[in-house]
């Protein structure tokens, strides 16, 4: 998982039918019941009402206005004519597919306190579906199986273990969507960035009972915990750590946030396993081995959680390179013979083709710009890592492509099988990464052991470093190990990706476009201004003979939250999170919008210089990941230089310490930052109000 983009820059779903193995063979084109619509997540449908040649008739046909102006990143689920999506804070709801009518929703009530254990807001990716009832992580870590029906809750239960099993520092939070596979719901969750020793659990469909639990990271002291991984951890992955490393501190991380994929072929269930916690390799493990199975793609199986393989795509993780971004299940042709294989574009750079029966490395190409390694053994797969990059271990400042948002981050990638493209929502994010002096590991705040030192207040910076931040959408040859062409965006952090019958590409944009582009070519063919940034990916289904793409909206997760000024370089979208639901010749419309961000109010209070500098360090520590980067708000929560609370240290005290909007997701932090650094924080912030107000105030008149 990401979180720091600290930007010194430089400078089964698996719906499986009631009979039957879940192949798109098995699956009507009219329905979209999976997390990537078939047990392969290949995110193609093979609908094509809507097609290149009359997509430029596309309008909106319904939409649906969310309870939240926070990010989304659902997929939407649609079976039989009823769409089941879920949204910010892990609210459900099933809506009429063809008109938009809400038939009912559940709200899990997820306490407001919560909020402070995520990197990435407070997002939920999709529901599962199978015999009747629909799974949804919350997260606070539950599993709920709600009615399909009647929406009525039907079981519950908590996901996180609550024992000695996961070490000392405890932050897990659960928004990915789960799958389902031979009745067994499967579950992962998040949390490395502050600390968490990563997990997947299996739970029986009907009943909600454990069935299964596979910690991806060893306990510390190789202890065995009475899981289906106990074998391969003491065995095999325990000497990969050092014994004594702060992992036996902060649980190493490996937290399987997203990609969970079954495949009926092999019947085996592959976990896209994520970074290390701390990041700092010489922290984390004293500069020692490999670090299984962080990095890595692992395959168990999916009744009992038995190991059957692993592949580490980056040891020795300091990079915050997940292998948790989608994975899809293709048939390919690959030198002359055919191959049932696993692709992958996780953020290392390089698109991974692997053997899905037995793991082996077919082949690895970078998909975009890499410094971190000369490139793969062909043999092997191995990085062969450039010494510069080990920057925990050289005690140096090194400038990181791609950065630890990755080339390409979360959102879901398609494949189109008759181009024979993976298109992929590509990025570049260069990153400096540096160890912090003294670090010491806390309860609140990220444990990242990385200097958090921010982008320089400068506009002129700003503008130079937003030159190596690029976004476009990739098509890629796999079978070639090529780029087949590219369509640039104007910033990063860009939508997910649907393929379709059609020979089209959709896909939502940063700066709130919502496009469709010819799959063969990449030309542009539509665009519908959604006037709000979009990281969801679309899904297209029929009713009654009508074909719809629906995708949800609001910018939101790392990047806005965190980004500071360059997540706003280039877009000044304000949230409205919606659900928006396209057809041919649609005549709804959305009502006229306020674009205006929060409206700068400069402080009227003094400040001690000497107490703001301090308060910096302490606000990047633990205030970046919600508030941006050198208190420069991202457009999705409140951006506190224009704060009225700076106005009264009691008020701002009454939030920061004691927590007083604990319930909309500001818990109090004064168990763990003095009152005197609290009270240095408020000094920062206006000094931050007082020194970018006439910028901040010129920019939004302009608008």
């Amino acid at each position: 998982m990401n979180l720091q983009f600290r930007s010194l820059l430089l400078c089964a779903a698996c719906f499986i039918a009631t009979v039957g193995k879940g192949n798109a063979d098995d699956i009507s084109p009219a329905d979209w019941p999976q997390h990537g619509r078939t047990a392969a997540e290949q995110r193609y449908s093979p609908l094509s009402q809507i097609n290149t040649e009359n997509v430029k008739r596309l309008g909106l046909a319904w939409y649906e206005d969310f309870d939240t102006l926070r990010g989304q990143e659902g997929t939407p689920l649609i079976i039989d004519g009823v769409m089941y999506l879920t949204t910010n804070w892990s609210k459900v709801e099933a809506l009429n597919a063809a008109t938009g009518e809400l038939l009912w929703r559940y709200d899990p009530r997820v306490p407001g306190n919560v909020a402070v254990r995520g990197c990435c807001d407070t997002v939920n990716r999709g529901a599962a579906y199978w015999k009747g009832k629909v799974f949804v992580g919350t997260f606070d870590g539950r599993l709920i199986a709600l009615n399909a029906k009647s929406g009525q809750l039907e079981w519950s239960v908590d996901t996180i273990p609550h024992d000695a099993s996961l070490g000392k520092i405890r932050s897990y939070t659960v928004d990915g969507a789960p799958r389902v596979a031979k009745g067994t719901v499967i579950i992962g969750n998040g949390g490395a960035e502050f600390g968490a020793r990563g997990f997947v659990s299996g739970f029986d469909a009907e009943t909600g009972k454990l069935k299964w639990r596979f910690f991806t990271v060893p306990a510390p002291d190789n202890r065995p915990d009475g899981a289906a991984s106990d074998e391969v951890l003491q065995k095999k992955a325990y000497r990969t750590w050092s014994p004594t490393g702060g992992w036996t501190e902060s649980g190493g991380g490996g937290t399987v946030w997203d990609s969970i994929v079954y495949d009926p072929e092999t019947d085996l269930l592959f976990l896209g396993v994520g970074n290390g916690s701390p990041w700092n390799y010489q922290v984390r493990s004293k500069g020692i081995g490999s670090n299984l199975f962080l990095g890595s793609i692992v395959a168990i199986r999916p009744e009992t959680g038995e190991y059957v393989w692993h592949f580490q795509e980056t040891p020795m993780d300091q990079w915050d390179f997940t292998a948790s971004q989608p994975i899809m299940v293709l048939d390919l042709m690959l030198n002359g013979r055919k191959r049932h294989v696993l692709a992958q574009a996780p953020k290392n750079g390089f698109f991974y083709l692997l053997d899905a029966q037995t793991g082996e490395f077919i082949s690895g190409h970078p998909y975009t710009d890499v410094n971190w390694c000369y490139g793969l053994d062909p043999k092997t797969g191995r990085p062969q890592m450039v010494p510069e990059a080990l920057w925990s271990l050289t005690g140096e400042t090194w400038l990181g492509v791609p950065g630890s948002l990755g080339g390409h981050n979360w959102a879901p990638m398609a494949y189109s099988p008759q181009t024979g493209y993976v298109y992929i929502p590509a990025q570049q994010l260069p990153e400096p990464f540096k160890s912090e002096k003294g670090f010491k590991m806390g309860r609140m705040g990220v444990n990242l052991g990385i200097d958090m030192a921010g982008l320089p207040d400068d506009p002129k910076v700003l503008e130079e470093v937003g030159k190596g931040v690029k976004g476009w959408l990739e098509a890629w040859d796999p079978v070639a190990g090529k780029v087949a062409f590219r369509v640039p965006h104007t910033t990063p952090w860009n939508g997910g990706v649907l393929a379709t019958g059609g020979s089209l590409v959709f896909q939502g944009l940063a700066t709130g476009g919502f496009e469709a582009y010819d799959a063969r070519n990449g030309q542009a063919l539509y665009n519908f201004d959604a006037h709000t940034g979009i990281v969801a990916p679309p899904v297209t289904y029929e009713v009654n003979g009508r074909q719809y793409v629906a995708v949800e909206v609001g910018w939101g997760g790392v990047f806005p939250l965190m980004g500071g000024a360059l997540a706003r370089l280039h877009n000044t979208t304000t949230n409205h999170s919606r659900m928006l639901v396209f057809a041919l010749d649609g005549k709804a419309a959305l009502p006229a919008e306020i674009r205006d961000q929060q409206i700068p109010l400069k402080s009227r209070q003094s400040f001690d210089p000497d107490k703001a500098q301090k308060g910096y360090a302490v606000y990047q520590r633990y205030c970046l990941a919600c508030h941006g980067d050198n208190a420069v708000g991202g457009g999705v929560l409140p951006d506190l230089r224009w704060s009225g609370a700076l106005e009264d240290s009691t008020a701002f005290y009454s939030v920061v310490g004691n927590g007083a909007l604990t319930n909309y997701g500001m818990v109090g932090f004064g168990k763990e930052i003095s009152h005197k650094g609290i009270e240095q924080i408020r000094q920062f912030l206006i000094s931050r109000s007082v020194s970018s107000f006439s910028h901040e105030a010129g920019t939004t008149k302009d608008k």
